[in-house]
């Protein structure tokens, strides 16, 4: 009471408890925890994913590599279907095949599988990369071979 009377108003800074602190700051922690939890798992998993795919980048230039050497094996251009068998033992796809006199170009779209992983499973997913080859003889008479990835192809 003041002076006068009158009750007079107290201003109270009041304390929460340490429990009720707890109970405040408890589920705020669970989710920035978990969040932390996720991203960290999200992260692991790209770079695997990454990692994966660029191994079946490397195994589609090896089989490009590995197709144009077969090629070179016979002393002469081999013909069109020899080469689209040649292109299928090694996981490619003949897509164009020109022959002239002096070289052979052909176009072969080769692929690797790899794993993607995610938080709700692994799928199967295709690396897919074209290359053209160009065969030339050379001044001594012997097969040489030129192979260029391209920029586009597409997985069909």
């Amino acid at each position: 009471m003041s002076n006068h009377g009158t009750v007079t108003r107290q201003d109270r800074v009041t304390v929460p408890s340490p429990g009720c602190l707890l109970a405040i700051m408890a589920p705020l922690l669970a989710v920035v925890l978990a969040a932390a939890v996720l991203m960290v798992m999200y992260n692991r998993q790209e770079s695997a994913n990454d990692r994966n795919e660029k191994e079946a980048l490397q195994k589609t230039a090896t089989q490009a590599r590995l197709y144009a050497h077969e090629v070179l094996e016979n002393d002469e251009y081999p013909g069109e279907a020899a080469v689209r068998d040649i292109a299928e033992q090694h996981d490619g796809r003949l897509t164009s095949y020109t022959r002239s006199s002096g070289s052979l170009t052909t176009t072969v779209r080769f692929f690797a599988e790899y794993k993607d992983t995610s938080m709700f499973g692994v799928s199967y997913s295709r690396a897919h990369r074209c290359y053209s080859v160009k065969f030339r003889k050379n001044t001594g008479g012997e097969l040489r071979e030129t192979t260029t990835p391209l920029e586009k192809c597409g997985p069909a």
